[in-house]
């Protein structure tokens, strides 16, 4: 047993760091791509669409927010000490949170961003026909 403990100890650690990684590159892919997707049209003279811009980089930061989270879920199954646990417990709150603003923003944004600019919204976020006569 204690032969087979230090190497899966090993791969437990390989894999915390795997995850942290996961959610520190999509905070990067996440914010280039949008600064992107910001500037190009920016330098091209177009529209700038800031609320598609915002509601990409939200899912690379739930996506990130999810990987961190899941490697301080592994980081404490491995040394389950109060002290780890309250910092799991904080982590987890503080993620979900922010997960919960995220996941709002992205819903209520959602309704303009698969409606064309040139058709007319209502306030509860149907879309008018082009033509209709209320």
């Amino acid at each position: 047993m204690t032969e087979t403990l230090p190497p899966l100890l090993t791969f437990y650690g390989v894999v915390r760091n795997a995850l942290e990684f996961l959610g520190a590159l999509s905070i990067v892919v996440g914010a280039l791509l949008t600064l992107w997707k910001v500037l190009r049209p920016m330098f091209a003279g177009e529209h700038v669409n800031v609320t598609n811009a915002r509601f990409q980089l939200s899912r690379y930061l739930t996506l990130a927010l999810e990987f961190q989270l899941s490697s301080d879920v592994l980081g404490t199954a491995l040394s389950p000490t109060w002290t780890a646990i309250g910092k799991l417990a904080a982590i987890g709150t503080i993620r979900t949170a922010l997960n919960y603003v995220l996941t709002r923003e992205m819903r209520e944004e959602w309704p303009q961003l698969a409606a064309p600019e040139s058709e007319a919204v209502r306030p509860t976020g149907r879309s008018l026909p082009p033509s209709s006569a209320e």
